[in-house]
């Protein structure tokens, strides 16, 4: 802003104060709209959009003009700026996280995210951790901590798509699944005794359809018989087994 715009802001800062006259308030939050946008576009996150963090910048810069004191020498760009960003730092830190960190570790948190751009500009690069550290004043595991912390603050639904598969949720890949393949494995170790009594051709059926996992179709056809045969002739295998092994073997092969 030129001088002029700072005395016109003084004035009108003098005139609210000393009236209450609303329209003189209004004008200096007009003439300060810009620094609303600017930290709730700093300030945006995935839960906490540009447009709700401008309403709260804007209720904090009529606060700002209600404890303004134009005597004071002070820019009141400059009180409006601490002001709009203070109060973003708290609706941030008690409202919008849905996974709560500790409150000292949440505002170093903003503190690290504030101090990133200016040193970004100063040093021509990305600021290291121990370069935030120094420059905050702290140790360097907390500024990892603080990092690790704000990384973590969005919860993610579990139905949300997976961006790297069409169809497939993150809990496709997140959740456990009741794997199939256990099961056969299962059934290969209790058949694992009983396949040196059987013929040979039977110990090749079961093997390949239990040990090697092969398909129906993929056995009859290497047999050089019908898949319908295969069928009856594994049903007829599993149902022998099933009379000579005890009841919790034989469930293991009623659930193959």
């Amino acid at each position: 802003m030129t001088a002029r715009d700072h005395d016109e802001a003084r004035a009108l800062a003098a005139r609210y104060r000393d009236t209450g006259d609303r329209s003189a308030r209004n004008r200096l939050v007009e003439l300060h709209l810009d620094i609303a946008d600017f930290f709730a576009r700093k300030y945006a996150r995935p839960k906490a959009s540009v447009e709700d963090l401008r309403q709260v910048g804007l209720l904090a810069m009529v606060r700002a003009v209600d404890r303004f004191d134009p005597d004071r020498g002070i820019a009141f760009s400059t009180f409006a700026s601490r002001t709009v960003e203070g109060e973003l730092k708290r609706y941030l830190r008690d409202h919008s996280h849905s996974v709560r960190a500790p409150r000292a570790v949440q505002e170093l948190n903003l503190a690290v995210r504030s101090a990133q751009e200016p040193l970004t500009q100063k040093l021509g690069r990305v600021p290291t951790v121990a370069e935030l550290a120094d420059h905050l004043a702290t140790d360097v595991d907390h500024v990892l901590e603080a990092l690790e912390a704000g990384a973590r603050t969005w919860a993610v639904s579990l139905d949300q798509p997976d961006r790297n598969e069409d169809g497939a949720t993150i809990a496709d890949h997140a959740l456990g699944a009741i794997e199939e393949g256990y099961g056969a494995t299962e059934v290969a170790e209790v058949l694992r005794t009983l396949l040196a009594t059987l013929p040979e051709r039977d110990r090749l059926i079961l093997r390949m359809r239990f040990f090697e996992e092969r398909g129906q179709e993929e056995i009859a056809a290497q047999l050089g018989i019908s898949q319908s045969y295969l069928s009856r002739v594994l049903r007829k295998l599993l149902d022998d087994l099933r009379a000579r092994l005890d009841d919790g073997d034989a469930a293991l092969i009623d659930h193959a």
